[in-house]
């Protein structure tokens, strides 16, 4: 019997702690790396009084931060008995070695923050922000020590395909700032316009900077021209000197550092507009790339990058380097006598040289070059040089293994411009589906990896071109922010998502409560139905006789892919099979003559991919093999120019006996179009 008491009292009091543990679990995102819960609470009695122990330097911005906060503030001084809130700048071995390390002790009598640098004690604020938030005016006590896993936590975005302005951009920086995020890269020039004030250029902003065409798809879509700022079909903008410097300011005063980009040689069809000297003579229609014979080209770029360094203090300068063709270059007299006289063997090579050079210009200046994957194309780069992996991994996997700096930016795991939920409801976006897990599940430098130490960061990308509005843009980033904030900073071990989620939800409400657009994560849908548990049908397990052959980058599951029970999810790049520039022809042995009812098969439209829908379904049967008897021909009737993706069903339901089952589904006949299925179901 008193054993019995005895488990029950050790079950009573595990049950009483686990609730307690989640009472007073920290709400703070991104989780911090290590929390000891004390007894008691403080109590906040506003104003709260505050001191700062560390230089003017540091004591002027901060205190200036906490008289215009959310807890009302008011400064003491250090030896006064009042301070309920200190702040300590101190080199104590027990703080993390990090100077955006902090350490947050919350007592009963008191709070203090102690950090080895200014951004520490930011970080330290952020998070007590965060707890009076969800606690109240009673924060339990604890103590919080937190450091970054990485140095660079950025977010991106695209200004050029649709221009926001800079209360927009500032908006996001302080969100930015609360979730201890600390790069905002901007993509400033681009095809659809250029966003910067030059004055050595003035074309760049009375031309470049504006087109025809209120978005970019109508741009796209249509003649692809500029004009005039006074035009009356004039959409787009640009930032003037005094508004960067303001962002600038903005940035600063949060820890955040601005890192603008000025794409080189590709996407400058703006530049060429009212340049196009700088293009290679004889060029095809559509060529955005400079030409890299031309001395030009790169008196152009040196003397915008001299603007540009002059505006942005950052270490750190973005070139792009990304989706340059080389069809011009290859063909141009210029460039061929560049690549002779500089012993390079291909266009590749060429532009390798190219960006090498622009390298050379900016570590002159006491930069780093930041360039997209592509230039590592063709040949060595700058030992400086960092390079953003978009392209998959295997980017900067290879960077880092050769000892280079690496900002690890997948489109599977870190394009915000991917449909979050699903597509079919979901605001028109470019392509892929991200969901709030996939962003959380992410590891930039797993354990495993070569160069790893070289991971400098992670960041996530918002490219606009079906993203014309503040509200949608806000849209796109949270919560997805908020899990890359996580994957940023946080320790990969303990990761919890259910854990995280509810951290999410309640973060989610609260950006909606201070005017963000953010998705609404309650009322999430979640992953396409269809997938979530194995099919059973007549065919599962059936061989499938292939007339057309699946395309090597879309096998699904293989030979088996389309009778093994398992059906796609939202995004085609998983079990859905893909075939490229035909029909569909296969055709499965259910083994015996069996009675069916039903035949269908599911397909994707997804215009931004270049994924339809087949034009026509033929859906037939046969007791051997080789007679075969039409059972239906489904025409489709859904538009080929609808950009919103769509999954349908074509099928046959009726009374019949067979074997074998075909199912041919036909292409539209778009040059390069994609045919996406996932199970031929029989029932």
């Amino acid at each position: 019997m008193n054993r019995l008491r005895l488990l029950t009292a050790l079950l009573l009091l595990s049950a009483c702690a686990a609730c307690a543990s989640k009472e007073t679990s920290p709400i703070v995102i991104p989780r911090p790396a290590s929390v000891q819960e004390l007894p008691g609470h403080f109590t906040i009695r506003e104003p709260l009084a505050f001191a700062i122990e560390a230089p003017d330097s540091v004591a002027g911005p901060l205190s200036a931060l906490l008289r215009g906060g959310a807890i009302l503030c008011v400064e003491e001084a250090a030896g006064s008995g009042d301070v309920a809130l200190r702040f300590r700048l101190d080199d104590a071995p027990e703080l993390p070695a990090s100077e955006e390390g902090y350490r947050l002790a919350v007592r009963p009598e008191g709070i203090e923050i102690a950090s080895r640098g200014a951004a520490g004690l930011f970080y330290g604020w952020q998070t007590l922000l965060q707890l009076h938030a969800y606690y109240g005016g009673r924060i339990p006590a604890r103590e919080i020590v937190d450091e970054p896993r990485f140095a660079w936590r950025g977010l991106h975005l695209d200004v050029s395909r649709h221009f926001f302005d800079k209360e927009f951009v500032c908006k996001q920086l302080r969100m930015m700032a609360s979730l201890k995020l600390n790069r905002l890269h901007l993509h400033l020039t681009d095809g659809a316009g250029w966003r910067i004030e030059i004055d050595r250029f003035p074309l760049l902003t009375e031309v470049a900077a504006w087109r025809v065409g209120a978005t970019w798809k109508e741009w796209w879509m249509g003649d692809r021209s500029y004009c005039r700022r006074d035009d009356p079909r004039a959409a787009g903008g640009y930032y003037t000197k005094e508004e960067i410097r303001e962002i600038v300011a903005c940035a600063d005063s949060l820890h955040i550092t601005v890192v603008p980009e000025i794409e080189f040689p590709g996407h400058s069809e703006e530049v060429l507009a009212v340049f196009p000297e700088l293009g290679c003579p004889g060029r095809p229609d559509g060529c955005g790339e400079l030409c890299l014979g031309n001395e030009a080209s790169f008196r152009f770029l040196e003397r915008v990058l001299t603007e540009v360094l002059e505006l942005f203090p950052s270490a750190y300068i973005h070139v792009g380097g990304d989706e340059a063709s080389t069809a011009a270059w290859a063909s141009c007299p210029r460039c061929r006598a560049r690549m002779a006289r500089e012993g390079l063997k291909s266009p590749e090579e060429l532009q390798n040289w190219a960006m090498r050079r622009v390298g050379r210009f900016l570590e002159a200046q006491g930069r780093t070059m930041v360039g997209w994957d592509e230039i590592l194309d063709g040949g060595d780069i700058p030992a400086r040089t960092v390079v953003m992996s978009w392209r998959g991994e295997e980017g900067g996997r290879k960077a880092a293994a050769a000892g280079h700096d690496v900002v690890m930016t997948p489109g599977g795991y870190c394009y915000f411009d991917g449909y979050q939920d699903n597509p079919m409801t979901e605001p028109q976006a470019f392509s892929g589906y991200l969901p709030l897990w996939k962003v959380y599940g992410y590891d930039p430098a797993p354990a495993d990896m070569p160069g790893r130490e070289h991971v400098l960061g992670v960041q996530a990308n918002l490219w606009t071109e079906y993203i014309p509005t503040p509200e949608q843009a806000e849209y796109m980033y949270y919560p997805r922010a908020f899990a890359l904030a996580e994957v940023a900073w946080s320790p990969v071990e303990g990761r919890d998502y259910d854990e995280f989620r509810q951290r999410a939800l309640w973060r989610t409400a609260r950006a909606r409560e201070a005017g963000y657009n953010a998705f609404d994560l309650a009322a999430e849908q979640g992953e396409r139905p269809e997938s979530r548990e194995p099919a059973e049908h007549l065919a599962v397990g059936c061989p499938v006789a292939y007339g057309t052959p699946w395309h090597r980058s879309y096998p699904a599951g293989g030979a088996e892919a389309l009778t093994d029970g398992l059906r796609g999810s939202w995004s085609y790049a998983t079990r859905w099979q893909g075939f490229l520039g035909g029909a569909v022809e296969v055709t499965v042995d259910l083994g015996a003559v069996k009675p069916i009812r039903e035949v269908t098969a599911d397909f994707i439209q997804w215009y931004s991919a270049w994924i339809w829908l087949p034009a026509r379904v033929e859906i037939a049967v046969s007791d051997d093999g080789a007679d075969f008897r039409q059972l239906a021909t489904v025409e489709n009737d859904y538009p080929v120019e609808e950009h919103r993706p769509v999954y349908r069903s074509f099928g046959w339901t009726g009374e019949d006996r067979a074997r074998f089952v075909r199912y041919r589904a036909l292409s539209n006949g778009r040059s390069g179009g994609w045919l996406f299925t996932d199970e031929i179901v029989v029932r």
